[in-house]
């Protein structure tokens, strides 16, 4: 199958450059566009539940709650070095209770800061392989009331979401790109009950139904990518807007949804991807139809 994206005399006048032409290179921008933008919230998703991942999976706090601040103290300064000596564990800090007053003070004011206050200590451990249930299991030893959260729970919701979000747009890309493929069948459809005389003379000196159906894949492929490049460039230029609008916003986690190199290279392959996906069902719909009347 060969594929040309100049058409030359012979393609112009089977499929003329009317406003129906002028139409399908509009509608496979819109396509592109809204295919583009998908994509690229797709990738961010999946780049954001990556980074998501990373961050959280080995990350937990051991909270000591004990009314008694001198066991307190005692159980975790004990838990700290225990937990420090396990294979696998990068950090072990205890938070800074002038910290916690500053994360309670939406809650009790400055209440807070009062020394006199029963405050849980609270050890940010981050652990690098598989020491997880040893980094439980230790503090549990040493404190039997501890509780001990992983991160990875408390956002699992939100990754959910995120997964979500990325199949979501990943089933609209193959939605787009199934209805691509019954326009240009709709278009190719079109044009052969057009032309319909004009393929009865080509088929009387001569011309196969290949040659014919190379006519309508080289108008519709040169439609499809100029179309397509129209939408992409818009669709990227609004993705690279809202990019750097984030960017302002400063979050650790919208920094994750930031597209990559490589991310913005697979975006600039779908133009071409639809063009080739709309030549296949042209050249198909096409040798069908002819293959049927003849």
């Amino acid at each position: 199958m060969k594929l040309s994206l100049n058409p030359n005399a012979p393609d112009r006048r089977l499929l003329d450059e009317s406003r129906r032409t002028r139409a399908m290179t509009w509608i496979m921008a819109i396509m592109l566009f809204l295919t583009v933008l998908a994509g690229a919230l797709g990738l961010g998703m999946f780049a954001a539940t990556a980074q998501l991942d990373r961050q959280l999976a080995g990350r937990l706090t051991i909270q000591i709650v004990e009314p008694d601040a001198a066991t307190r103290d005692g159980e975790a300064a004990a838990i700290r070095a225990a937990v420090a000596r396990i294979p696998g564990v990068a950090r072990a800090a205890e938070v800074d209770r002038q910290r916690l007053a500053e994360l309670l003070k939406p809650w009790l004011g400055d209440t807070g800061l009062d020394p006199d206050l029963p405050m849980p200590a609270m050890i940010d451990v981050e652990v690098h392989g598989s020491s997880l249930a040893m980094v439980e299991r230790t503090a549990r030893a040493i404190a039997p009331g501890a509780r001990i959260d992983r991160h990875a729970q408390w956002l699992s919701p939100v990754r959910s979401f995120m997964t979500t979000m990325s199949w979501l747009a990943v089933g609209l890309m193959l939605l787009i790109a199934t209805a691509t493929a019954a326009v240009v069948l709709l278009a190719a459809r079109s044009g052969l009950d057009t032309h319909r005389d004009t393929i009865d003379v080509l088929h009387m000196l001569g011309s196969t139904d290949v040659q014919i159906a190379r006519l309508f894949q080289r108008r519709i492929a040169f439609d499809t990518l100029f179309g397509g490049l129209l939408g992409s460039a818009a669709a990227l230029g609004l993705v690279w807007f809202l990019q750097s609008r984030m960017a302002l916003v400063g979050s650790e986690m919208l920094s994750g949804v930031a597209l990559q190199q490589r991310d913005w290279f697979l975006l600039l392959l779908l133009p071409l991807g639809f063009a080739l996906l709309a030549t296949f069902a042209a050249r198909s719909t096409v040798l069908r139809a002819l293959g049927r009347t003849l």
